[in-house]
């Protein structure tokens, strides 16, 4: 029978602790420390990386030990098949997903981003890194909408080319795609998987409740002046909708629907002809798509983002988010079943 070789998950390193111990990983979240060891031991298991096959070291009784110990701790994985490792620019995604998920499938969580199919509507600043991010992950289609023209403002932390001021927004990023992720199918006929929306000042109501009406999974990126919304993931017909913070906002603000209105009825500053109001901050904008990306490939990779009824609200200078959680609005009824009749209210005797 073919041995089936072990190795640590890709990225942990076993690092010393003193003369009797070594602690393998630096996350909090998964680092092991084992102690009991002899000196020669110590160095034995400080020689070791994630290409070391593990079973060649399971002479001594102490270093089986551990070796059963990091397999209780999850940190152990059998080789994969040759034909699932990942190589170039995701390999380090694979590897992290590697350690982040139980199964260790970390290659199977970036291969399966090739058949995903994501929207980016807004191409200015963030939403042209957000669309070079997921497209750099290995994300396969992505559907752009935005034919406002590339302003000076919107060259913002490299996003769009200086070259590229005055084409529309689309046609710019599809050009930049071609050159950092070749393999990447843009504007296709097919139904997104989850799309991001970027916007200005407040997100359209009537946008929110296309969404919503037609169950896509979206996330909601507001940039303002100084500051910008990054949230909530908005599962239809599971937590929060965007016309459930409107209502709760008109709650604690009675003109936040006047408000609302107003900023909905003009065009947002990222369509602005050019000299009019000023562009998004480059490093506000790297952020929000860092952030914004990062939970697309989250529920890509079949776990729950982290802004699902939550809104991560990031403010200039220095871009520490503050984290808000959001229920549905009684009045809303994003999460009731189509069709649902409301209960009668007791009566009494």
């Amino acid at each position: 029978m073919t041995r089936t070789p072990l190795r640590l998950r890709p990225g942990l390193r076993v690092l010393p602790r003193g003369d009797d111990a070594v602690q393998v990983g630096l996350d909090p979240r998964w680092a092991v420390v084992v102690e009991g060891l002899d000196p020669a031991e110590v160095a034995l298991w400080c020689s070791v990386d994630d290409t070391t096959d593990l079973t060649s070291l399971t002479r001594a009784s102490a270093v089986t030990a551990t070796v059963a110990a990091l397999r209780t701790a999850g940190l152990l994985r059998p080789d994969p098949p040759r034909a699932d490792v990942v190589r170039g620019p995701t390999a380090g995604d694979a590897a992290a997903w590697a350690l982040l998920r139980p199964d260790g499938a970390g290659e199977s969580v970036v291969r399966a981003r090739a058949a995903a199919v994501v929207g980016v509507v807004g191409l200015g600043a963030t939403g042209a890194q957000v669309a070079r991010l997921l497209a750099t992950a290995g994300v396969g289609t992505l559907l752009l909408d935005d034919e406002a023209p590339v302003r000076s403002t919107d060259v913002a932390a490299g996003a769009h080319r200086w070259s590229d001021v005055g084409a529309p927004r689309a046609t710019a990023v599809r050009r930049a795609l071609r050159d950092v992720a070749p393999d990447v199918r843009v504007d296709h006929d097919a139904e997104p998987d989850a799309v991001v929306v970027v916007e200005h000042d407040a997100a359209d109501p009537a946008r929110a409740a296309m969404l919503t009406s037609a169950s896509v999974p979206h996330l909601s990126v507001v940039v303002r002046a100084a500051d910008a919304v990054v949230g909530p993931w908005v599962r239809p017909g599971d937590g929060p909708c965007l016309r459930c913070l409107d209502l709760h906002r008109a709650d604690a603000d009675p003109a936040w629907p006047r408000v609302l209105a107003a900023v909905a009825g003009r065009p947002a500053r990222g369509t602005a002809p050019a000299g009019g109001a000023a562009g998004e901050v480059g490093v506000l904008a790297a952020a929000c798509a860092a952030l914004a990306s990062a939970q697309v490939l989250t529920m890509l990779a079949g776990a729950v983002p982290a802004l699902c009824g939550t809104t991560a609200e990031i403010g200039l200078p220095d871009l520490v988010p503050r984290l808000r959680t959001w229920s549905p609005h009684p009045d809303c009824g994003c999460t009731k079943p189509p069709g649902a009749v409301p209960a009668e209210p007791a009566r009494d005797g």
